[in-house]
């Protein structure tokens, strides 16, 4: 049987399971998807475990294919043409900052307006590349051998609620980055054993429809083998470590005027060969209770309704 190799987790329908998937990389509205066998990606051997089976499953919503990441790094100011939008210099080293894990959601999830970063609302998108760290750890890697600890890539969105992040609310990057749901990621896993250039691979922002971004990750400034070589000095990065690699020109904060998220919207990024990752945006809910109403699912990977 072949190797998956954009693989996905997903809910099948009429079996309330959650299963893994390979979906062919034409397709961009996925209905259903070939059942993928194996101990998982994140078993020794990681993808070259898996097999496809002849057998379908019908898609009832794709999940997260990452279900807890143990850390999200962060590259900031990474795209040569990115750079020279904000007006800034192109930078010497890898600028590095966290996002919380709990901010991950999958695809078709909404991304939810915090109330505390609602007034004014500068709700940003960032289109990326995410890069995902298995099945082994990784600890002072050469560049030469980085890609031999990557399971694979994804799409992500880099939400960034604009006023913590500047000068008026204290530059605080990680805070105004790690609010729930405003790191999304999926759909598909593009694996690294199917012969994929990430450092050629397009990657394009849809706002209502709307191109906003439309780039190739051959103008980052650190392509992904120098970003794994340097994130992994004396630092171990654990299986299923996410890397957010930068976002390309186009955000939204540059603009005149500036064009910022509003609930109501639809926003999608595309990477290639790794599928549409689809999101809508959406007010928190006024009188929003504790967080101890909710609970954490291993399973669905994010925190849900009991």
């Amino acid at each position: 049987m072949a190797a998956p190799r954009r693989l996905v987790r997903f809910l099948a329908q009429n079996t309330g399971g959650v299963v893994l998937g390979d979906l062919p990389l034409s397709s961009s509205k996925p209905i259903s998807a070939k059942l993928v066998k194996g101990c998982g990606p994140w078993r020794p051997g990681g993808a070259r475990g898996l097999t496809v089976s002849p057998s379908s499953a019908v898609i009832e919503s794709l999940l997260c294919p990452v279900p807890i990441p143990p850390a999200v790094f962060c590259i900031g100011l990474n795209y040569k043409k990115h750079a020279a939008e904000t007006g800034l210099p192109e930078p010497r080293f890898p600028v590095v900052f966290m996002k919380n894990p709990a901010s991950v959601t999958g695809p078709e999830e909404n991304i939810v307006v915090p109330t505390v970063a609602a007034d004014p609302l500068e709700l940003d998108y960032e289109g990326e590349l995410a890069i995902v760290i298995g099945p082994r750890p990784v600890k002072n890697v050469s560049k030469a051998e980085a890609l031999n600890y990557v399971l694979g890539y994804t799409a992500a969105n880099d939400v960034s609620a604009r006023r913590g992040q500047g000068k008026k609310g204290g530059s605080q990057w990680s805070y105004s980055k790690s609010f729930d749901t405003f790191c999304p990621l999926g759909p598909g896993l593009l694996l690294e054993q199917s012969d994929v250039d990430p450092d050629n691979l397009r990657i394009t922002t849809r706002l209502n429809g709307e191109v906003v971004q439309d780039s190739n990750t051959s103008d980052m400034i650190f392509d992904v083998r120098s970003l794994i070589s340097f994130l992994s000095q004396s630092t171990t990065l654990l299986p299923g470590s996410v890397i957010l690699t930068g976002t390309p020109e186009g955000v939204g904060f540059t603009r005149n005027p500036p064009l910022f998220m509003r609930p109501g919207d639809s926003v999608e990024v595309e990477l290639e060969g790794a599928g549409i990752l689809r999101n809508m945006v959406v007010a928190e809910p006024a009188g929003t209770g504790p967080e101890e109403t909710r609970v954490w699912s291993h399973a669905e990977g994010k925190m849900i309704d009991p």
